[in-house]
């Protein structure tokens, strides 16, 4: 089974609506676990703000999307509300949003605490989050990257093992690295009430016709280190 390494949630979309199985199966993640309506959802690290049209597509609230320096994609930009903004001096008010979401983000960020701090400050009294990354402690990474080509992938995959072998495959050093499972849930305890790893209920929904594989690789340890990314849920 491969999983998809790295995944970036570059999904096809058409003009009136948008569609990425990834994206779709966090949305379900987030209906099963938050009772509260969602009134207002944050996606921090929006990218082009495909990924936050879906979010407001599927949990049907209204969402707003900021990101240092993308490219917004315009029919994104038609259905929710897109902004170039600092993930560590968020313009909004203290307790703005009821749901805060960031994937593949958080690595991307030097003063990555203080990202996670404006995440909880924004967010409502009772509110809730999720927080992914890439996982540092993957084997083999990007196979889901949807716009990388073959030799890029294995290029990729050799200067992150190259990093590794050399120990320096952190965040801070360049690397494309994330974190690993202990790492954010530590610094999510730092900042938040409570903190759940989803990881392996994600992949489960992702990989539905293939859930027994997915328990069996988790149960055996395996898991840790071919599940690409990781996910954290939990509340402010």
């Amino acid at each position: 089974m491969a999983f998809a390494g790295n995944e970036m949630h570059t999904p096809g979309f058409g003009r009136t609506s948008f569609s990425d199985g990834k994206t779709e199966a966090i949305a379900r993640l987030i209906r099963d676990r938050v009772q509260k309506p969602i009134r207002r959802l944050l996606v921090v690290g929006c990218g082009s703000g495909i990924e936050a049209a879906i979010l407001s597509q599927e949990l049907n609230t209204e969402v707003v999307g900021v990101d240092l320096g993308a490219t917004f994609d315009s029919a994104a930009a038609r259905v929710v509300d897109l902004r170039h903004g600092d993930a560590t001096s968020l313009e909004f008010e203290n307790g703005d949003f009821d749901f805060v979401f960031s994937y593949h983000a958080l690595e991307h960020i030097p003063n990555y605490r203080k990202a996670l701090e404006e995440m909880k400050r924004v967010l409502s009294i009772g509110g809730a989050y999720c927080v992914g990354t890439p996982n540092r402690s993957r084997l083999v990474g990007y196979l889901g990257s949807k716009d990388a080509t073959f030799g890029q992938k294995i290029s990729w995959n050799f200067i992150d093992w190259s990093a590794r072998a050399r120990g320096k495959f952190r965040n801070e050093y360049g690397a494309h690295a994330g974190f690993s499972s202990g790492e954010l849930r530590d610094e999510l305890q730092k900042v938040f009430s409570r903190v759940e790893e989803i990881t392996l209920p994600y992949y489960q929904q992702v990989y539905r016709r293939q859930v027994m594989l997915v328990n069996v690789l988790d149960g055996s340890g395996l898991g840790r280190f071919l599940f690409p990314s990781i996910y954290f849920m939990g509340n402010r």
